[in-house]
């Protein structure tokens, strides 16, 4: 028996801004998120939120759903 993943998609870090996010399984009855603010380090990365994480789609979702 095999389990199926969903497959990740691909994010652009400069569009994170403003961005809605539904999260697949709620925590503390929290299930539509946006990103507010970001953090860039002088590299232009993007700080404080692992970003990446967004790319699964076992946990998280673009747009609210």
């Amino acid at each position: 028996m095999s389990s199926k993943r969903a497959p990740a998609h691909r994010i652009n870090p400069a569009k994170l801004l403003h961005s809605k996010w539904t999260a697949v399984t709620p925590a503390n009855r929290e299930r539509h998120f946006m990103v507010v603010k970001e953090h860039v380090d002088d590299l232009e990365r993007v700080m404080d939120v692992d970003w990446r994480q967004l790319t699964n789609l076992d946990t998280w979702i673009p747009g609210w759903r």
